[in-house]
């Protein structure tokens, strides 16, 4: 077997797989790429046997057909080495041997048999749905969720981002007990309800691939796995079983006293004030009146206190809040746009923060933070 191929083509693939692979493997043949060629199209898998990528590549020049599993680790390692060239692989599989050619040199490899490779389970056909979504959709919707994942091992449903697939709009929900992002597209569609909890690292490895991606993804799921189809790879997962939390019931109806102010000037005023917070409780406080947001902080322990001040709209009635700035930082930075709204009804309950202004008509996003109590 023998093709050739761009050196930096196929390092910009291995690289994108070798992110599935992990650190230790319970199978030794994981530690491997697994090279197939049929025909004139080479595919190359990388998997942990819980998720797995496979990326197809078209040939201009090819002799025979095989499989062969080959080391990931160096064979990264070599490409990184070599400037922008074609490469010869010249593959013998019966002795699993591997050499790599350049003009001017020759890098020998072995290899271990294709076919112990595992291969992913195929979807149960009576219980698979099916969905066509925007790329650029399906990458919102994660990158605006998967920060407020959770790491709970007693509640693993709250790892992962859940995915409601409705007739007339689709909901992308994570939430860690402390903050909820809730986010919506009236754009991405399903003939009948369905939803499934996405684990978060292959939600990582699609992060990583969508924004090179331009029309429509492909999704199919059973009840264990699902498989996300993109132009020239494919993202085959085992998702989180179990029921999420009803979310809705913990975001409230009513929040009248609404806060605008800009996201820049208040992140920036949260980053400086949180310095002096306390290291273990993170404490911010916000004491918000008609024209006017204060954030402060003090530790105690080490006499040391921070305030500032920035101007913002707000008809409501002076209030006091606390919240965890750790928290309160990675929601303004993971909301889009110049101006944010902090909606609030009494310090006691969850405040919510929206954009001012949505980005497209068809999203719409809501993100939750519980506050921490106040010690007078």
């Amino acid at each position: 077997m023998k093709f050739i191929i761009s050196s930096t083509d196929l390092l910009s693939d291995l690289q994108a797989i070798a992110r599935v692979i992990n650190t230790k493997n319970t199978m030794p043949i994981l530690d491997n790429f697994l090279f197939k060629i049929e025909g004139t199209n080479l595919t190359v898998t990388g998997s942990d046997t819980e998720t797995t990528i496979i990326a197809s590549l078209e040939l201009e020049s090819v002799e025979g057909e095989g499989i062969i599993a080959i080391p990931a680790r160096l064979l990264v390692d070599t490409l990184k080495e070599f400037p922008e060239q074609p490469l010869t692989f010249d593959i013998n599989l019966d002795s699993l041997g591997i050499d790599i050619l350049t003009d001017t040199g020759k890098f020998s490899i072995v290899g271990k048999p294709g076919i112990d490779y595992p291969q992913p389970k195929p979807l149960e056909a009576a219980l698979i749905t099916e969905v066509t979504l925007p790329a650029d959709s399906l990458n919102k919707g994660i990158s605006r969720t998967l920060f407020a994942t959770a790491d709970d091992e007693l509640r693993p449903v709250m790892n992962g981002i859940l995915l409601e697939l409705r007739p007339d709009h689709s909901t992308f929900v994570s939430s860690d007990a402390h903050k909820l992002v809730r986010y919506r597209r009236t754009d991405v569609v399903s003939e009948k309800e369905a939803s499934f909890i996405l684990p978060k690292k292959p939600a990582n490895l699609l992060k990583s691939l969508l924004p090179r991606e331009e029309g429509q993804v492909n999704l199919q799921f059973d009840v264990k796995n699902a498989i996300f189809t993109l132009t020239r790879h494919k993202l085959i997962c085992r998702l989180i079983e179990g029921n999420y939390p009803a979310y809705e019931a913990v975001i409230p109806k009513g929040n009248p006293n609404k806060v605008f102010a800009d996201r820049i000037a208040f992140l920036n005023t949260l980053r400086r004030v949180s310095v002096f917070s306390n290291q273990a409780s993170n404490l911010v406080k916000l004491q918000i009146n008609s024209n006017q947001l204060t954030v402060s902080a003090q530790d105690i322990d080490y006499s040391i206190s921070a305030v500032e001040k920035l101007g913002c709209q707000y008809n409501g009635d002076t209030m006091e809040i606390g919240f965890k700035s750790l928290f309160l930082i990675d929601i303004l930075n993971n909301i889009p746009g110049d101006e944010i709204i902090l909606a609030l009804a009494d310090p006691t309950r969850a405040g919510i923060l929206l954009p001012r202004e949505e980005e497209s008509e068809e999203e719409n996003l809501l993100m939750l933070l519980m506050p921490m109590m106040i010690n007078t």
